[in-house]
């Protein structure tokens, strides 16, 4: 696919920025930071602080926030919109943490992107010597900088498993019921990472 291949003008037209070429210095960051030594010997509530600041560099956690709470989000306040986001953040940090140690230098191969208007997904491999794990970055342009929102892992999109789990409690619980779900997962998850 041509892509923003033609130039009428420098004054009139400019090309839209290449999905790929903004994730890939990004992921370079990520990978780097994993395999810095220094990393490893660090307490683990500073690990995930460390590396959800990369994280943030390209990751839109509002919109992926807006994506698994779903319709309900615009019946939130601005407020409890805020509240959701972080909390929702907080999970994602502490969930993954433990997997700062599964890195081994594992090389990321870039296969191919689609653009569809604002949205894109760029598709990679994950390489070690074992096995290639198949990983999309779903993602929608902010002005000029492309912003991940979701990430699909062999298939299975992180977005849409826990908007599963979540209108479940939805239907249930209501928001309140969620938020408090959540605090306590969370809580459970801070509890682990302080032990370790």
């Amino acid at each position: 696919m041509v892509f923003g291949a033609v130039v009428c003008s420098q004054t009139t037209v400019s090309a839209a920025p290449d999905p790929t070429e903004q994730l890939r210095p990004f992921l370079d960051k990520v990978t780097t930071t994993l395999s810095d030594p220094g990393l490893k010997h660090m307490p683990r509530q500073e690990q995930s602080n460390r590396m959800i600041g990369v994280i943030r560099e390209r990751f839109d956690f509002r919109e992926m926030s807006k994506r698994v709470i779903g319709q309900q989000w615009r019946s939130l306040s601005e407020k409890e919109q805020a509240e959701f986001e972080a909390l929702f953040t907080q999970l994602l940090q502490y969930a993954y943490v433990g997997k700062i140690e599964d890195y081994s230098g594992q090389r990321i191969q870039y296969l191919q992107q689609r653009i569809r208007g604002e949205r894109a997904e760029v598709q990679t491999l994950l390489v070690d010597e074992n096995k290639s794990i198949p990983i999309s970055y779903i993602m929608l342009l902010r002005n000029d900088q492309w912003m991940a929102y979701d990430i699909v892992v062999e298939g299975v999109s992180l977005v849409r498993n826990y908007m599963e789990q979540f209108s479940e409690i939805l239907r249930k619980d209501g928001y309140p019921g969620l938020v408090a779900q959540l605090k306590e997962k969370i809580a459970d998850l801070e509890k682990n990472i302080n032990k370790s």
